[in-house]
């Protein structure tokens, strides 16, 4: 066996065993796939959200339309009617909205024939109502603000950040003595602040990530390609119960490349492997990012991915309560020109933001970029990615998420220390 072939094995096995906490749950399921070197599904226990939560949820949307005097909230297909209302849609030309009023039960607007596929994931609420191809479903959306009492010259309709034009403009061509205005101090309001019940979703959801990186990395072999990686990767995720599973896979030169690029690589001794992955589990996101070197890493890899670890340190002990957001990005920025890097979004250095909103969107609101004031506070998470990107070589970023309590950041997944024990492990869950 040489170096190569025993850092690989024992940085494998090293992380196998050591990416779950000692009371997380599934703990003999885990194990037993170690032992027999197959992926199953560690999701027997997820509990999905209940109507009472949902309940919560729009109740606690309503108080903040009342604060902030606005009569009804406009959704289209997409996580915010999923979080409100169960329902899981797509956007078609064809109108499919919510209507959450100030006052009342919600509404769900339709096309008549698609009805019945909308009732079987519509979790709350009995008020849907539908139009026939020749009919305008603006109509539909008006009368129920009418009905709901709502509609009130001068009053303030809200739509949601990414419904689309034609939609905003037919409802106001009907409610013309009424105003459009922003929906985010209610859809933010109740969607950046997680619940307990969602962190463990987003737990389990990294959980399931880490465990894939696990067994990918203990496969990477000379002369894979990108598309062989992420495969495997796929598969990992989707075996251990992962939904909406996605995969990035760069080697070499490609790597400093942040999301891409159409160079065909392969992997060859000495290669960079720099992934970015992640699934759902119920919805709710994970994102993890690893950089791994296939052989034996050179001195330049080593300080340059020992630097992103530091960075991600740096980041993490930044973001305490009451802190700005774009601080954290900030203060890795400046260790980075201490370093010799950037400065700013420069390269070689870090060339985006140092870490993004998550939940059930992969990327939310707020960010650690710089000049964000948004003030951080329980509930909200976020991923930790300080990369650092030389071109025409290559690029590390590792990548792992947060989220803050009362007693400051805590970890889903704990980084990796080193090159030779590259996966990290999972965090015990802090409920509060």
């Amino acid at each position: 066996m040489n170096k190569r072939q025993f850092l690989k094995v024992s940085g494998a096995a090293i992380a196998s065993l050591s990416i779950r906490p000692v009371m997380a749950s599934g703990e003999t399921q885990t194990l037993q796939n170690q032992r027999e070197n197959v992926l199953r599904s560690i999701t027997d226990t997820v509990k999905p959200i209940t109507v009472a939560e949902r309940q919560k949820r729009i109740a606690k949307a309503q108080s903040l339309m009342v604060k902030h005097n606005i009569a009804a909230l406009i959704l289209e297909p997409g996580a915010a009617m999923d979080y409100f209302t169960g329902i899981q849609w797509w956007r078609s030309e064809r109108l499919t909205a919510v209507v959450l009023p100030r006052e009342g039960d919600i509404a769900v607007v339709c096309p008549f024939f698609e009805e019945p596929s909308i009732r079987e994931s519509l979790k709350v609420g009995k008020d849907v109502r539908v139009w026939q191809e020749h009919e305008s479903p603006f109509a539909l959306v008006k009368q129920i603000l009418v009905d709901r009492g709502v509609a009130k010259a001068n009053g303030s309709i809200a739509f949601e950040h990414s419904v689309r034009y034609f939609v905003l403009k037919g409802v106001m061509e009907l409610a013309n003595d009424m105003v459009d205005v922003r929906a985010e101090p209610v859809t933010l309001g109740c969607r950046m602040y997680k619940s307990a019940h969602e962190l463990a979703l987003m737990h389990k959801a990294n959980e399931i990530t880490l465990e894939a990186y696990a067994h990918v990395w203990s496969k990477l072999e000379l002369g894979m390609s990108q598309d062989d990686v992420k495969s495997l990767m796929s598969a990992a995720q989707s075996q251990l119960g992962g939904s909406s599973v996605w995969n990035m896979a760069l080697f070499n030169e490609a790597s400093a490349y942040p999301h891409g690029t159409r160079q065909s690589q392969t992997i060859r001794e000495g290669s960079i492997v720099l992934m970015d992955c992640g699934c759902a589990v119920e919805g709710y996101q994970s994102d993890i990012s690893r950089t791994f070197v296939v052989g034996e890493p050179s001195k330049q890899q080593t300080k340059i991915w020992n630097t992103v670890r530091q960075g991600q340190t740096i980041a993490f002990e930044t973001a305490q309560l009451g802190v700005a957001a774009g601080k954290v990005d900030d203060a890795v920025r400046q260790y980075y020109v201490s370093q010799g890097l950037g400065p700013e979004y420069k390269l070689p250095g870090l060339s985006h933001r140092t870490g993004h909103g998550i939940g059930m969107e992969g990327h939310e609101s707020v960010n650690f970029v710089h000049g964000e004031t948004a003030l951080l506070k329980a509930g909200m998470c976020f991923s930790n990615e300080p990369g650092i990107y030389l071109p025409g070589d290559f690029g590390v970023r590792l990548e792992d998420c947060i989220y803050m309590t009362e007693k400051g950041p805590q970890w889903f997944t704990v980084p990796p220390e080193s090159l030779t024990s590259p996966i990290g492990k999972l965090a015990a869950l802090v409920n509060e």
